[in-house]
């Protein structure tokens, strides 16, 4: 392992987007958020996709030199097409139209639509409620988890991200999960370090529980709390697909495929500002003085601290000077 600092890694990173024919903008956008997902130990939405970035913008799968689109179709309403582009940078176009909007009615929607991956939704969200706004989102992916008792796989892993401020700038309490049991990286990650997985994170082609990460990409996921977690995923993918022109999971490639069409992906976002309310910021404090009241209990995302420097494999850091070169 070796100790890399978060400037570095941007840095690094940006490069490598750079050197694979993505705009200066783009690149920034992306790299920062790779940056941000490898400072709270998310290593699935960091350094580990960067790979693919370089491959599918060399393959055209994602398109590095577009300008995403921004309109409003209503008040409060304010849409951005990322046209087969990076979701950091069309989300980055559109975030300030959607606060303004939020100042103004109290509530808005930002939907980006024919995006790429977004990978840590939670990243977006977060964003909103640094900005004063609690912020949710959704997205949807690839599709790989059947509904309960079934085989066909139907929606993806599905996200949903809830970011709170704090009143000073800061996060008060945030979770970004799947919608199923685990996340999919995991089930990748477990096959390519020759690990088993714990049963209970998926089924294999015949609907059977299994703990062979090969046998889990070859079935499907498990929707978390059965089918609570299945409504949850249902909901994800209406308002992901539905609401942003972004097509339903089943008609998305494998993410990381070098090559194939473009994901086009829709992430749906609901920005509230507080301040509507005269009772928020009390009930917040009331809510978070109860929560916190045995030892060891917190908020969802009080005790993630960023780290900087940060370990990275000496393989993996290798290979991201050499994209990067």
């Amino acid at each position: 392992m070796v100790q890399v600092s978060l400037k570095d890694i941007e840095e690094t990173v940006q490069a490598a987007l750079l050197s694979h024919g993505a705009d200066a903008f783009p690149a920034a956008e992306v790299a920062r958020a790779v940056a941000a997902a490898e400072s709270v130990g998310n290593k699935i939405c960091g350094l580990y996709y960067v790979e693919s970035y370089c491959q599918q913008l060399k393959s055209g799968r994602v398109k590095g030199d577009v300008t995403p689109t921004v309109s409003t179709p209503r008040g409060a309403v304010v849409s951005v097409d990322a046209h087969f582009g990076f979701a950091q940078p069309a989300f980055a176009y559109g975030l300030p139209v959607a606060l303004d909007a939020a100042r103004q009615s109290g509530i808005a929607s930002l939907a980006v639509g024919h995006a790429h991956t977004c990978t840590s939704l939670g990243y977006f969200t977060e964003q909103i409620a640094r900005s004063g706004f609690i912020g949710i989102g959704f997205t949807n992916a690839s599709p790989i988890v059947a509904a309960p008792g079934g085989k066909t796989r139907v929606i993806g892993t599905n996200p949903i991200a809830f970011s709170v401020p704090d009143g000073k700038g800061g996060i008060a309490m945030q979770f970004d999960q799947s919608t199923t049991t685990v996340a999919l990286g995991k089930i990748t990650m477990a096959k390519a370090a020759g690990q088993s997985i714990p049963e209970g994170w998926a089924v294999d082609a015949e609907g059977n529980p299994t703990t062979d990460p090969d046998a889990a990409l070859q079935g499907s996921l498990v929707s978390m709390g059965g089918y609570k977690g299945w409504g949850f995923g249902l909901m994800a993918e209406l308002l992901a697909a539905g609401m942003t022109g972004g097509v339903l999971s089943k008609d998305v490639k494998p993410l990381k495929a070098p090559e194939g069409p473009p994901h086009d992906l829709g992430q749906y976002y609901i920005v509230i500002d507080p301040s509507a309310s005269p009772d928020f910021a009390a009930r917040l404090e009331a809510l978070k003085e109860h929560a916190n009241t045995d030892e060891g209990a917190r908020m969802p995302g009080q005790s993630k601290q960023p780290a900087d420097p940060v370990e990275v494999a000496d393989a993996v850091w290798d290979q991201m000077k050499a994209l990067a070169s």
